[in-house]
């Protein structure tokens, strides 16, 4: 009980570009226009951000391409992405958190995340005999990752190289974290939001939220709304 009690609160990392318009969600485009995506990505951050807000850690990281904006709220930290591939700045974002404590890394593609999901697996108690958590994406890839003890070799061997945007990119990931001897925990199955078929889907999941109203008004305009059907 006394080691539970001691556990260090885990550091989150989102990783993420500005959402400038004609740098975001291009695959959004068509149907959607440029400022169109970026609205949507702005949403979609804005509902990561905030959904993270409510999970207890001890440090939030905004792992940020571009320039933060009003969207970034109070208790973030930003910290700039390196050059090179997604596979190179993703490993440089766990280098970025605190030794000693857990690290949870998310994408800003995923704006239904489950806050309480997540901080139900990063819990002291449930988070015992855990190395790594894994999140899949429908699209093969993953929309998160998460180390118990994270260093930044062991973050570089687990993730530079791995092939993005493809649909073995999860697959080589995992293969990976058993290669190097890890207890992988399973997240939820989420989709990423790519294409307007994504967006429809996901708003649907969180009608409540920043991207589900964003997406109503895109689609009002762009006539996307009925994408998933």
């Amino acid at each position: 009980m006394r080691a539970v009690l001691a556990a260090p609160a885990p550091t989150l990392l989102v990783i993420a570009k500005a959402p400038v318009p004609g740098r975001v969600k291009t695959r959004l485009t068509p149907p959607c226009t440029p400022e169109q995506a970026a609205a949507l990505a702005e949403a979609a951050l804005t509902d990561t951000l905030r959904a993270l807000g409510s999970v207890p850690a001890g440090r939030r990281l905004l792992v940020l391409d571009g320039e933060p904006g009003p969207w970034l709220p109070a208790g973030w930290q930003v910290v700039p992405q390196p050059a090179g591939g997604l596979d190179v700045r993703l490993a440089a974002a766990f280098a970025a958190a605190p030794a000693g404590a857990p690290a949870m890394l998310v994408g800003m593609d995923t704006p239904q995340l489950s806050a309480a999901a997540l901080a139900a697996q990063l819990s002291p108690a449930a988070r015992a005999g855990a190395d790594a958590w894994f999140g899949p994406a429908r699209d093969g890839g993953f929309w998160a990752l998460g180390l118990a003890r994270p260093t930044a070799d062991l973050a570089r061997r687990l993730l530079v190289g791995v092939p993005m945007s493809s649909p073995r990119t999860g697959e080589v990931l995992l293969e990976r974290l058993a290669l190097a001897g890890l207890t992988v925990r399973r997240l939820p199955l989420l989709t990423d939001v790519d294409t307007a078929r994504d967006a429809a889907e996901v708003a649907a999941l969180v009608p409540g939220g920043a991207f589900a109203a964003c997406w109503r008004s895109v689609g009002a305009v762009a006539g996307t709304a009925g994408a998933a059907g």
